[in-house]
């Protein structure tokens, strides 16, 4: 591992992230919550705040406790540990520690969480949660303490994490830049002092950063001794069924981080504001998507009934009017769309036609098995065995190798929401047709979601594997407004050209009229942006009605080399 020796902005000046803070204090008061998942736009302090807090962790023996960041790409040796082939080389069987023992008593921090692959987020999980490494492989059966915090964070526009990864991690918080334009200016400010003058900085700091490290210190020890009134669990179990979460990992979760709240207070028993203080953190990423927000924003300023813009906050556009929207639930739909098989992509009825991808770990093998040979690894377990004597390969130390599956298929809708949808029952076909797809892919594959209405378009869902999250924001979807389908189609150029093999579904009658700039024509705008598409595995479902028809969905289907397909409404 290479030392970390980059300066260390202080975590008691990050500015104006409250809830983070607390977030972060909790996890360091009682590490058996269960980790933290940060989420949030790039720039949001996502992993300088976690630097920040792994040197504020109990130091041992003189030296600051570790940080160490896990890179994307880590293979499981990496992170778990295997044989160390330099002393089995001398004879010695000995397990090479990864690097979940090497964050033992500091912090393991992982950027961009969601693109770990899922073992390794597994893997991970299990030994925060244990404080132990357990490692059966090439010839060891080994166990080592890795007690450490676990930070990942993740920027939802990158994907989302699945469930059942996600009720793991312990607390849960959502960041984003302030729109503040004094808040933004002191962050800069602040930061543009450290990046300077890095020393001066954090000797100006030293006083909070010392005031935090004892209150944090004070905690971790009086919290083995807080007390929750048993009369309190009720209430707990209240929050988390009203969340409809099912699990009873949030329950316990919340136990301990209203102890440890209590404890940063100075106190030896729960109070009733403590939970109700951090069951935001603990329910926010476990609650169903479905149900409408639970907790007011901390930053809220204005009462409800005057829906005045924060400071900072683009107005509404000029012909936005809530009052000409309206929500359409899904209906099912007469006939299904035709099935979209990317390029390259198996043309039979699985949505995936994965290869396999880079190697994982190895299993044991018999020379009776199809399965191809890994020779490193059965090196590796003939090498562990023969440890001082010939060297002998048996049957019992063949190997075979097991893949990292391929990303699934990503499947961007771009969906037509104007005034004109609500007509003849379309919307609500629309949005069965598009529910039916989603319930449809496999585990792994990503949707993503462009509603363009009014006068522009919107990322109103990104890529993500949550089925449950998907139904609640395209039922969701409001109908009403123009039809600015060439700001949909650079939209979906920009997500679609970061994405590998991703493929495309259009919603729409073609019928645009919002150009991209004042005095041009909206179609021929329209057919412009989509030229910037022609290699995109691409479907495009005409929801037009009526008696006269401009054809005009078939045309952009056209100019797309896209298959082309009629909704169907009941």
């Amino acid at each position: 591992m290479i030392p970390d020796t980059l300066p260390t902005y202080p975590l008691s000046a990050i500015a104006h992230q409250p809830e983070l803070l607390l977030a972060l204090s909790l996890l360091a008061v009682a590490p058996s919550v269960g980790g933290l998942l940060i989420r949030g736009d790039r720039g949001a302090a996502k992993s300088t705040a976690a630097r920040g807090l792994a040197a504020l962790l109990p130091q041992e023996g003189g030296h600051s406790a570790p940080f160490v960041n896990l890179p994307l790409g880590a293979t499981e040796d990496r992170v778990v540990g295997t044989l160390d082939l330099d002393a089995a080389l001398r004879g010695e069987a000995r397990l090479k520690h990864g690097l979940m023992v090497q964050a033992h008593g500091g912090l393991l921090y992982i950027d961009e969480v969601n693109l770990l692959p899922d073992h390794l987020v597994d893997v991970l999980l299990d030994a925060a949660a244990l404080g132990v490494v357990r490692v059966e492989r090439d010839g060891l059966s080994a166990a080592a303490r890795a007690d450490f915090a676990l930070i990942g964070s993740m920027n939802p526009e990158e994907g989302s994490l699945r469930p059942q990864f996600m009720d793991r991690f312990g607390l849960c918080v959502d960041v984003q830049a302030p729109t503040d334009p004094r808040q933004r200016a002191e962050i800069v400010r602040r930061r543009m002092r450290f990046e300077t003058d890095s020393q001066g900085f954090t000797e100006q700091w030293q006083a909070e950063e010392l005031r935090l490290r004892e209150r944090l210190q004070a905690a971790r020890l009086l919290f083995p001794s807080v007390h929750l009134p048993d009369a309190l669990l009720s209430q707990i179990a209240g929050l988390s069924a009203a969340a409809q979460v099912r699990s009873l990992r949030a329950d316990l979760v919340m136990h301990r981080a209203a102890r440890a709240f209590a404890a940063l207070e100075g106190r030896s028993e729960v109070s009733k504001a403590d939970i109700e203080r951090v069951a935001p953190l603990v329910l926010l990423h476990r609650r169903d998507p479905r149900l409408p927000p639970p907790f007011p924003s901390p930053t809220s300023q204005h009462p409800p009934g005057n829906p005045e813009p924060e400071a900072g906050q683009p107005p509404p556009p000029p012909d936005f009017n809530p009052q000409a929207e309206e929500i359409f639930a899904p209906t099912s739909n007469a006939a299904p769309l035709p099935v979209l098989v990317g390029k390259g992509a198996a043309s039979s009825g699985s949505s995936l036609g994965e290869q396999p991808g880079r190697v994982i770990r190895s299993v044991p093998t018999s020379p009776q098995s199809n399965a191809p040979l890994h020779l490193p690894d059965t090196l590796k377990a003939a090498l562990g065995r023969n440890l001082g004597g010939e060297f002998k390969l048996t049957s019992d130390d063949l190997r075979s190798a097991i893949h990292e599956p391929v990303g699934g298929r990503r499947v961007l809708f771009v969906v037509d929401a104007s005034g004109s949808m609500g007509v003849a029952g379309r919307m609500g076909a629309l949005k069965g047709t598009l529910l039916g797809v989603l319930n449809d892919k496999a585990r792994r594959d990503r949707a993503a979601l462009i509603v363009f209405r009014g006068t522009g378009a919107a990322l109103a869902l990104p890529w993500t594997t949550d089925a449950a999250e998907a139904e609640a924001v395209i039922a969701a979807v409001p109908t009403g407004g123009r039809t600015p389908l060439a700001h949909a189609l650079e939209l979906a150029a920009e997500l679609v050209n970061a994405e590998s093999s991703a493929e495309l579904v259009i919603f729409t009658d073609g019928r645009a009229n919002v150009p991209l700039t004042a005095g041009s024509d909206a179609w021929t705008d329209a057919l412009h942006a989509a030229q910037a598409l022609k290699n995109v595995s691409a479907l495009v479902v005409d929801t037009e009605t009526g008696r006269i028809r401009l054809g005009r969905a078939a045309q952009l289907a056209e100019v797309l080399g896209a298959r082309y397909s009629v909704l169907e409404t009941l």
